[in-house]
C-alpha cells in the first residue's frame, strides 16, 4: 500500500487538473461536450492507479482531509450565491420554472431508484443516478456519495461517478438538438415573441472601504465570509444532530451562505461577488479531481449496464417534461423554446453546457433575454438546494431503511 500525504495528493491532484485542461484544449470534442477538465485529468490518474494496482499489485490510497474541506468551501459559496432579492426578479415564469425542476428531481430520482432495486441494489444508489447526478453534476454526486459510502455503500463513489460522467456527455449531445428541433416544429422566431425587458435585482451599496475585483482586501473579505459559513454550517449541523435530524456537512454550510448572504443583503451592502464564484470554482475542481482520482475504475466497468439504462431513461423523463408540461406552461413561443433548452442543459449535465447550448440557439436564431434570466437565477440560485432538500426527502423515506447502514447514531 503507497498512501500519498494531504500535501501530496494536492500536488497530483493539481498536476492532473492542469494536463486535463490541455488535453481538453487540443481535443476538439471534449471542448464541445463540456467535458470539465478535472474529470479528464483525473480518469488519467484513475486508470495510472489502476495499472498499478493490476501490473505492480500496489494499492494506492489518497488523502481526504482537504479534499473534504473543498467539499464545504464549494457548497458554501453556491449558498452564498443564492439572493432570495434575485429570484422575486424571475417573477411567474420564474416560479413555473422552479416548480418544473422540483418535479423533474423527483422524477429522475424514482427512475433512479427504479433502474437500482430492478438490479437488487441499495435505493441509495439510485438518487445517487438520478438527480444528484443529472441535475446536481459530479460534484454534487460525489458529495453525496460519500455520505453513502460513510454509511456503508462502498460502490456509490463509482455509481457517483460514472453516473455524472455520462450526464455530461449525454446532456452536451441531446439539449441543443433538441432545442433546435422545438424550434423549427413550431416555427417560432423572435419576431413573434412580445419582448419584456428583464434586469436583475437593483445595484446595492458597496461595504465602505472595500475594494472591488481581485484586489487583495476582497480576496481577504471573501476567506472570512466563506471561512464564517462554514463555522455557522458545522454549528447547523450540531444543532440538527442533537435535535435528531442528521444533515450533510456540505448542506449545512450551504444553508449557512444562504443565510449569511441575505443577511448582508438586508443591510442594504453588497458582496464582491467575483471572488466569491472563482473560489467556488476552484474548490470545485479540485475537490472534483481529488474525488475522482481515486475511483475504483473496475467498479464503474462493472455498472456501465444499469448505467446506461438509467441515462436513456432519464433522457426520456426529461425531453418529456420539458415539451409537454414546462414548454406549454412558458407560453410555447420563441423564449419558452429557449428556455426548455437551458432546462434540458441543466437538467441532464449542468449550467455552463445551459448557457452553451442557449448561447449557440441565440447565435443562430435570435436573442433571448427573458430564457437567459430565467435559466441563470433557477440553475445558479435554486436548483441545488432543492436538489439537496428533495434528496434528503428520499432518504427519510421508510424504503431507505437507513437503520439497517447504520447511519443513525453516526
Amino acid at each position: 500500500m503507497f498512501e500519498f500525504s494531504e500535501l501530496g495528493t494536492l500536488i497530483i491532484g493539481l498536476i492532473a487538473l492542469l494536463a486535463g485542461t490541455r488535453i481538453r484544449r487540443m481535443v476538439p470534442v471534449l471542448k464541445r461536450i463540456d467535458m470539465p477538465n478535472a474529470v479528464i485529468g483525473a480518469m488519467i490518474v484513475a486508470l495510472l492507479v489502476l495499472l498499478a494496482q493490476v501490473i505492480v499489485g500496489t494499492e494506492v490510497a489518497f488523502g481526504t482531509k482537504l479534499r473534504d474541506l473543498l467539499l464545504l468551501v464549494f457548497f458554501t459559496t453556491i449558498g452564498l450565491s443564492a439572493k432570495l432579492k434575485a429570484l422575486r426578479a424571475g417573477g411567474r415564469p420564474l416560479v413555473i420554472l422552479c416548480a418544473v425542476t422540483v418535479l423533474l428531481l423527483v422524477c429522475q430520482n424514482l427512475v433512479g431508484i427504479g433502474v437500482a432495486t430492478a438490479w437488487g441494489a441499495h435505493p441509495f444508489y439510485g438518487l445517487l443516478a438520478g438527480s444528484l447526478s443529472f441535475v446536481g453534476g459530479p460534484g454534487t454526486a460525489l458529495a453525496w456519495a460519500k455520505e453513502a459510502e460513510a454509511v456503508g455503500l462502498q460502490n456509490a463513489p463509482a455509481v457517483g461517478a460514472g453516473a455524472a460522467t455520462l450526464a455530461v456527455i449525454t446532456g452536451a449531445l441531446v439539449s441543443g438538438p433538441i432545442t433546435g428541433w422545438l424550434i423549427g416544429r413550431h416555427k417560432l422566431s423572435l419576431a413573434a415573441t412580445p419582448q419584456t425587458e428583464v434586469s436583475f435585482a437593483e445595484p446595492q451599496k458597496a461595504i465602505p472601504g472595500a475594494e472591488s475585483g481581485g484586489s487583495l482586501e476582497s480576496i481577504l473579505v471573501t476567506i472570512l465570509i466563506i471561512a464564517v459559513s462554514v463555522f455557522l454550517g458545522g454549528k447547523l449541523n450540531s444543532w440538527a444532530k442533537d435535535a435528531g435530524l442528521l444533515l450533510p456537512g456540505f448542506l449545512s454550510a450551504m444553508l449557512a451562505g444562504v443565510f449569511l448572504t441575505n443577511l448582508v443583503d438586508w443591510t442594504g451592502f453588497r458582496l464582491d461577488f467575483e471572488p466569491i464564484q472563482k473560489g467556488g470554482e476552484v474548490a470545485l475542481n479540485l475537490f472534483l479531481v481529488l474525488s475522482l482520482m481515486s475511483t475504483k475504475l473496475v467498479a464503474v466497468a462493472a455498472i456501465l449496464g444499469p448505467l446506461f439504462v438509467n441515462v436513456v431513461l432519464q433522457i426520456i423523463v426529461i425531453v418529456a417534461i420539458a415539451y409537454f408540461i414546462l414548454f406549454r406552461l412558458l407560453g410555447r413561443d420563441y423564449e419558452a423554446a429557449v428556455t426548455v433548452g437551458g432546462f434540458l442543459g441543466f437538467g441532464i449535465s449542468s449550467m455552463p453546457v445551459a448557457m452553451a447550448t442557449m448561447d449557440e440557439v441565440a447565435r443562430r436564431y435570435g436573442p433571448a433575454p427573458k430564457a437567459f434570466l430565467l435559466i441563470t437565477l433557477a440553475g445558479s440560485f435554486f436548483v441545488d438546494l432543492a436538489n439537496a432538500l428533495v434528496a434528503k426527502a428520499f432518504l427519510a423515506l421508510p424504503l431507505f431503511d437507513m437503520k439497517v447502514l447504520g447511519i443513525v447514531g453516526h
